[in-house]
């Protein structure tokens, strides 16, 4: 089977502008300058948006399938000054949704298993309400967040913060709680890396319940989870070990589940993708959920020139998806597994020979050319948050150079290229949550638009910056292609055991009769 069923998707966001201050990466390394970056940390809580704003920014409702892509495509940036209508900003879309700060740091808790994060006892009380309207939030862990043990008075609360070097927990300007350091001298299990473990571990935990909400599968009928963010959970002497996963799976109530994590910074998620699309083709496991956390540190990491710049820091949400990935049975969109991009080890860093091993060489593989591709989504990021950066319109520099190789390879005319970019780009509209952008916020729009008829065929491209981890100059960079099913295919899966039984002994019959 070269061929996997694409049979839901979620996206959502978790809005945290109070704890992206004080703990996203370039606020928290400010903080600890010594005093050199004040007058940044000073002006940093003026540039923040409201959950409001954030409800009605166009690209965060085209992540949780408020709008479609479609929608949004239609509407020029910038979109920071073109609040989307009060019927277009809803907390719920289609696919996810965008949740407060407040019941975020409830969900944090109810993740919680070892009595790390403690909660005042009002504001654990007030939030455990509102995450019970929640429509995927079960009873189970609506009562987490208020467990006697996880619920302290502010007065301990502020103790902990002083004397054993927890770390607070805001809203509305005010500490409401604090996450606990696990061992006194394991640097792995600081409060600090714990929290965002926590954090990473309850968006994971959103986003795979609205898979089983999209989906209709029952919880009990997952069998696999691989969890693909970019965080290691650890001690001193496993660092990554793991598995948020099955630790993911666990708070879901996917009891028959087991799980493991893929790690490969931004190009983690599309080898997930594959890790699972293969264990399904292989008919290893049938039911597997491809999810992702977010990431803490990625908030307000750009924030640096956005307050220079006098302009609202947007980098605000933590984002997490999940994908579920079944048999094809020639109803659904499919994740072809003959058709693969790799970033090999002596392909080299070059962004032309990134963009070749990730899409003209399987292309080429497949018989297929770059016209053949609807729809490339390479790197996602929100250019709005990116260009003041410096860093550019990611999406529109990674489509240039696919449209520039296109020509390279004689598959378009060079006067071609304007309109081959603007008919097979993407736009960008995810938070710049390193794994996140890579690619996958378009399977859920490139699904809808195959099932609607809109488009046949969509790629979708990770790529990783492998220096990060100080190992390796190296890039990395993974692909595959989604296809429309083929109504054969569909036709075949109809059939079942006893027809085919029956068709066969028709035709012996048939044969035993000629042969009389």
């Amino acid at each position: 089977m070269s061929k996997v069923g694409i049979k839901s998707y979620s996206y959502c966001l978790n809005h945290a502008p109070e704890t992206g201050s004080h703990y996203g990466g370039t606020p928290w390394e400010a903080s600890h300058s010594g005093g050199k970056e004040q007058e940044y940390l000073n002006a940093l809580p003026q540039h923040l948006q409201s959950y409001d704003h954030a409800l009605h920014y166009a690209p965060n409702q085209t992540y949780i399938g408020g709008i479609s892509y479609e929608e949004f495509e239609a509407i020029p940036a910038p979109w920071v000054d073109k609040p989307l209508p009060d019927e277009k900003s809803k907390r719920y879309g289609k696919f996810g949704e965008l949740m407060p700060e407040d019941e975020f740091l409830g969900l944090i808790s109810a993740c919680d298993e070892f009595e790390l994060v403690w909660l005042e006892k009002s504001f654990a009380e007030s939030v455990s309400k509102k995450l019970a309207e929640d429509p995927v939030i079960t009873e189970a862990i609506v009562k987490r967040v208020v467990r006697p043990k996880n619920m302290q008075e502010l007065a301990d609360i502020e103790k902990e913060v002083a004397e054993r070097d927890a770390l607070p927990l805001y809203h509305d300007n005010k500490v409401v709680g604090c996450v606990r350091m696990g061992h006194p001298t394991d640097h792995c299990l600081t409060a600090h890396v714990l929290m965002e473990n926590l954090a990473g571990k309850a968006s994971g935990v959103l986003a795979l319940l609205h898979l089983l909400k999209n989906s209709g599968l029952n919880p009990l009928d997952l069998d696999f989870v691989i969890e693909c963010s970019e965080e290691g959970a650890g001690d001193v002497g496993q660092r990554a070990g793991g598995n948020f996963a099955k630790a993911i799976a666990e708070v879901a109530g996917c009891t028959n589940a087991s799980g493991c994590d893929v790690r490969g910074f931004c190009a983690g998620p599309v080898n997930a993708m594959i890790n699972a699309a293969a264990q399904v083709a292989s008919g290893a496991r049938k039911n597997i959920a491809v999810v992702a956390g977010g990431s803490i540190p990625k908030l307000y990491m750009n924030s640096r020139d956005h307050v220079k710049k006098n302009l609202l820091a947007l980098e605000d949400c933590v984002g997490s998806f999940a994908v579920l990935l079944v048999p094809d049975d020639g109803t659904m969109p499919v994740m072809r597994l003959d058709v693969l991009g790799k970033h090999t080890v002596g392909a080299g860093g070059a962004p032309q020979a990134v963009t070749s091993a990730l899409t003209f060489e399987p292309l080429q593989t497949a018989g297929l050319t770059f016209s053949d591709v609807d729809r490339f989504a390479p790197e996602l990021q929100n250019h709005e948050i990116t260009e003041p950066a410096g860093a550019g319109n990611v999406p529109l520099a990674n489509i240039k150079m696919i449209a520039a190789l296109a020509v390279m390879k004689k598959a378009i005319e060079k006067p071609a290229m304007m309109d081959f970019i603007k008919k097979h780009g993407t736009i960008g509209y995810a938070h710049t949550q390193g794994h996140i952008p890579a690619g996958v916020p378009f399977i859920g729009p490139a699904c809808e638009l195959i099932k609607e008829g809109k488009i046949k065929r969509a790629m979708i491209i990770g790529k990783g910056s492998l220096f990060l981890a100080r190992l390796t100059n190296l890039a990395d960079g993974a692909s595959f292609l989604i296809e429309a099913p083929e109504p054969v295919q569909a036709q075949a899966a109809s059939v079942s055991k006893d027809d085919i039984k029956a068709m066969i002994l028709e035709a012996l019959s048939e044969i035993a009769g000629k042969l009389g």
